[in-house]
This record gives C-alpha cells, sequence and structure tokens, in this order.
C-alpha cells in the first residue's frame, strides 16, 4: 500500500479503501512508538466494528494499547500470520502488516479522515 494514498485515523490506524472493502492497519509511526511488540488480538470475520471503539489490541513490552476502528464496518477477513509473526508490523507496516479487510457500511466516513500531509502534522504536534 502506498502510505500518500491511506487515510488515517488520529489513533494511528490506517484505511485504503478498494470498492466496499477497506483494509485497517496500524501506521509505522505507532509501531515505532510502541517498540518490541510481543501480542495482538483481532476481532472474528462476522464482527461489526464501529467508528472509534477498540476492536482489538497490541501489547508491546512497554503497554497494552487498544486498536480502534476508524470506519464502521464487518470484518471480512483477518490477517492470521499476525499471531505468529508481529515482526511484520515494524518491517511492513503498510503491506503485510495489515490487520483488517472489512465491508464498508458507509463509504462516506472514510472523507473524515486524515490525509498523509495531515497526519504526519498530527504526529509532530501530538
Amino acid at each position: 500500500m502506498d502510505p500518500a494514498q491511506l487515510k488515517y485515523s488520529a489513533s494511528h490506524e490506517w484505511v485504503a479503501v478498494e470498492g466496499e472493502t477497506a483494509t485497517l492497519g496500524i501506521s509505522a509511526f505507532a509501531v515505532k512508538q510502541l517498540t518490541d511488540l510481543v501480542y495482538i488480538e483481532l476481532p472474528a470475520v462476522g464482527t461489526q466494528i464501529k467508528t472509534g471503539e477498540p476492536f482489538g489490541e497490541v501489547e508491546s513490552v512497554k503497554a497494552v494499547s487498544d486498536l480502534y476502528a476508524p470506519v464502521d464496518g464487518e470484518v471480512l477477513e483477518v490477517n492470521e500470520s499476525l499471531q505468529d509473526n508481529l515482526g511484520v508490523l515494524s518491517d511492513d507496516s503498510f503491506g503485510e502488516g495489515w490487520m483488517l479487510k472489512i465491508k464498508l457500511q458507509d463509504p462516506s466516513q472514510v472523507d473524515s479522515l486524515m490525509g498523509q500531509e495531515a497526519y504526519k502534522q498530527h504526529c509532530a504536534t501530538g
């Protein structure tokens, strides 16, 4: 995924949209802040996720952090390979490190998310 083409939430999740399907993950900035990831919990296929509500969590040696849904939708696919290889989040957070694929409930919600430049400013000031 090209980070310049993605949309970002203030809580560091990214969204890539193809039609009515969105792929979700967390940004390289977030992974760097967490450092040394040891565990991830993601929802099951069929789970409904709601904007602003936790859909899972990621644990590092420093802290446990909730993952927040940037948009509403139904989980279509979960990247199960993350359970055994959290290093991929550090190595390729915008590609092989994707977390969920969802069916968007309201595609217009994506319009309220930040573009790459706004997200960079958010990270620099946050």
